[in-house]
């Protein structure tokens, strides 16, 4: 054999030997990294923060492009407005100094923190095999109980140990999870009592003190939040405090209490309150439900809504002869019509019989002296049909038998149209209004104001600006020159009672007063019109926080296992029913008399207004008479 030829053999097996080498390290970190990402069953962005070559990329993309987008990029270039965070997973080679170098700054821009993934690789085992050391630049890094950072740690015999690494605060200890093993036969293998879920995971947070932040309006209330004492003050943080520190020993956490008068507004670019406390990252959840707004919806994160209440106006619907003319309302206009009709016929028939009977009496002189014959005048017929309509009868008659068949056909007639006209009366003055439906019908009503003084309300009545609510308060909440009608619960509720008066309160508060001052009857009237353009009260935390994702766990398994409703059915009344409206007493109001009295008045008038003109037309037909007999006596 020629030695040229052992040469190129000797240095072909040389290549092949180094390149199989080269190729099995890459093999291995790739599949490596392809199986981590297979077994978390999410979808996946990759972005490779790594120094390798670029043949080491391409096997990577050819590898995961198939499955998932791929980006190579360096440390420096991340953008800070990648879409679809939560698909967002960074492998990272710790081996690289740019890498380490970089972590910094990815932990100021609180990279590790969710929704974003981590995969890191780099790290060689202990001379134990057994303790993960990550480098010194981690030490400040943190990864909090919401982040996932997986790290792959390579033994000793080419396999990998797969861990979780967390803290639960920045100054603790790190926290590893064994989450698999991976070697070159078997590939991933994930350990058996593995819980993916990551709050489900880390939800022992060791007694951490977490900070919550409670509403109290009245200092007394901090003495009576377990006790029911005074439950109507406060009521929506009194029946969230158990329920809130059930949520902290779900976490097995301890807590610390800040209380506050006020759930926070914006003023001057600040925000006070609760809401300023969240804002300022000094608690991590407010303990006090409170309104979703888009204001708030900006600097704090909405997590549940844990009691089903809102406020609104409340008001007994008024008589209907506050809305109405009862003596117009009693037929429909298809039945006045009808009745106005059949009047009318019986009047020319009566006309038509009185004119008959007249002619056939004529030979009769005692018929002119006769009171108690109908005249066939049209005046006098009328006026005899009006009588008798008002049920109030007549001195005059027709003699003949036709005239009295007529006659008995109309008393039979009125007699059913005015039963049945008063019978209607009775049962409207013991009918209430619907009429009252919007806040603009409220505005435009006789129905006085009132409202419960609270924090929130004082604030939504004086700041809104919607024409109609914004006219409500200045026209009937706080009309000028008077006081703002802020009262208490009790008190309005007491109004409600008495009617005509509308209360804006916490309905699931205000009912229990309701149940406690109103008869049974009077519960069948109550009308509600929400006027705050909120939805119902949510628990908020702070942006950002590392809790977030257990806070959500926590308060939906407390509504499942029914402890929340509990709570909110010991200090919350539901809308009462209405039983025994007919028992009821009604008492007729000189409203419901308005109208009669009204026509009563006119015909009065009008009745003093013909009078005197009758007595002055006398008066000149007597002068009229004297100056013809003057004229004649002088003539004669």
């Amino acid at each position: 054999m020629c030695p040229v030829c052992t040469m190129e053999k000797a240095g072909l097996v040389t290549f092949l030997l180094l390149f199989g080498v080269v190729f099995s390290d890459i093999t291995t970190e790739v599949n490596l990294v392809s199986n981590i990402l297979t077994s978390t069953e999410k979808p996946s962005s990759v972005v490779a923060i790594t120094c390798w070559p670029s043949y080491k990329k391409v096997q990577l993309y050819s590898t995961l492009a198939a499955k998932n987008m791929i980006e190579f990029i360096e440390p420096g270039d991340i953008s800070k407005n990648l879409e679809q965070k939560h698909h967002v997973v960074f492998v990272a080679d710790l081996s690289c100094p740019n890498t380490l170098k970089s972590i910094k700054m990815f932990n100021e821009e609180k990279m590790f923190a969710a929704p974003f993934r981590w995969i890191m690789i780099g790290l060689n085992a202990s001379d134990s095999g057994k303790e993960i050391i990550l480098p010194e630049v981690f030490d400040n890094v943190n990864f909090l109980v919401d982040s996932e950072v997986i790290l792959l740690q390579r033994l000793h015999d080419m396999s990998y140990a797969i861990y979780y690494v967390y803290k639960i605060r920045a100054e603790n200890s790190w926290k590893t999870e064994p989450y698999g093993f991976w070697n070159g036969s078997q590939g991933f293998q994930e350990s058996d009592d593995f819980i993916k879920i990551t709050a489900l995971r880390r939800r022992n947070l060791e007694k951490y003190e977490i900070t919550i932040c409670y509403v109290l309006t009245d200092y007394d209330s901090i003495n009576h939040l377990t006790d029911e004492v005074n439950d109507h003050i406060d009521t929506i943080t009194k029946v969230n405090f158990p329920t809130t520190n059930q949520l902290l020993d779900f976490l097995n956490a301890g807590r610390k209490y800040i209380f506050t008068d006020t759930w926070g507004y914006r003023r001057n670019n600040s925000w006070s309150g609760m809401t300023g406390y969240l804002v300022r990252e000094e608690v991590e959840i407010g303990g006090s439900p409170m309104f979703f707004t888009s204001e708030r919806l900006s600097v704090v994160e909405y997590i549940s809504s844990p009691t089903p209440t809102r406020s609104k106006f409340v008001f007994q619907q008024p008589k209907l002869s506050y809305e109405n003319n009862l003596f117009l309302l009693s037929f429909k206009f298809s039945l006045w019509v009808g009745s106005c009709v059949l009047i009318l016929l019986v009047y020319l028939v009566l006309c038509i019989v009185a004119f008959w009977e007249w002619r056939q009496s004529r030979h009769l002189v005692s018929r002119i002296d006769d009171a108690g014959i109908l005249r066939p005048n049209l005046i006098d017929v009328g006026m005899f049909i009006f009588g008798t309509t008002c049920q109030q009868g007549s001195t005059v008659e027709l003699k003949g038998s036709l005239g009295r068949m007529v006659l008995i056909f109309l008393f039979v007639a009125v007699t059913f149209l005015y039963t049945s006209y008063s019978a209607n009366i009775v049962a409207l003055l013991q009918s209430s209004s619907s009429q009252i439906k919007t806040l603009e019908d409220l505005l435009h009503s006789r129905i006085k104001f009132g409202v419960h003084d609270t924090v929130f309300n004082r604030y939504y009545f004086t700041t809104e600006t919607e024409p109609v609510r914004r006219a409500i308060y200045e026209t009937k909440v706080a009309p000028p020159g008077t006081t703002p009608r802020f009262m208490t619960m009790e008190n309005g509720v007491r109004e409600i009672q008495k009617g005509l008066f509308a209360f804006h309160m916490e309905t699931g508060v205000g009912y229990k007063f309701v149940g406690k001052y109103f008869e049974e009857g009077e519960k069948c009237g109550l009308k509600e019109i929400q006027y705050l353009r909120v939805i119902d009260p949510w628990l908020a935390v702070r942006k950002n926080t590392p809790f977030m994702e257990m806070f959500k766990i926590g308060t939906k398994r407390l509504q499942e296992h029914g402890l929340q409703q509990r709570e909110n059915h010991l200090l919350y009344e539901k809308r009462p029913r209405c039983s025994g409206r007919q028992a009821n007493f009604v008492s007729v109001s000189m409203v419901d008399c308005y109208p009669a009295l009204l026509v009563l008045s006119y015909g009065a008038l009008i009745a003093l207004i013909i009078a005197l003109l009758e007595i002055l037309y006398h008066r000149r037909y007597e002068i009229v008479q004297k100056f013809e007999r003057g004229a004649s006596h002088r003539f004669n």
